[in-house]
């Protein structure tokens, strides 16, 4: 199957498929006569295989590490490894997502909750002072909130 068709079959560009066959995630291909890339059948399984693994946030080492190292076929144990690692790294990233969502939740409610004839800048130091005392801020990011004080 030449590199057009398979473009077109998997929905890729043609440069993300060369740079996936430079990259070593595809077999490489013997070019024709006429330079013309010849894919094997089962390349356009492989290259569904990259999308939905990216889609699920792995990186391309991370799925070159995972995909089998030849023919021979999968590695169970380390891919279900690789697999289980990735679902821990997503349960992380919902936690501190969650949180995230919390704290902005609680900014937004302290902005539209201020007091009438309170400056917002006045507000903005209140709430930056509740989230230091909550422990829902670094230092870091309290200082950068000092500057760009939140409108309120």
């Amino acid at each position: 199957m030449r590199i057009g068709e398979l473009a077109k079959i998997s929905g890729l560009a043609a440069s993300r498929i060369r740079f996936y066959e430079a990259s070593g995630l595809i077999q490489s291909v013997e070019r024709k006569s006429n330079g013309y890339r010849d894919y094997a059948p089962g390349t356009e399984a492989v290259l569904e295989i990259i999308k939905g693994a990216q889609a699920a946030g792995f990186s391309l080492e991370e799925i070159r590490q995972l995909m089998p190292r030849s023919a021979g076929g999968w590695q169970h144990d380390e891919l279900l490894s690789g697999l289980k690692h990735k679902v821990e790294e997503i349960e992380v990233l919902q936690q501190r997502l969650a949180q995230n969502k919390a704290q902005l939740l609680n900014v937004i409610k302290g902005i539209e909750g201020k007091p009438e004839g309170m400056a917002c800048a006045e507000n903005a130091q209140m709430l930056i002072n509740r989230l230091r005392e909550e422990g829902g801020a670094p230092a870091s990011s309290t200082r950068k909130s000092a500057r760009r004080a939140p409108r309120a």
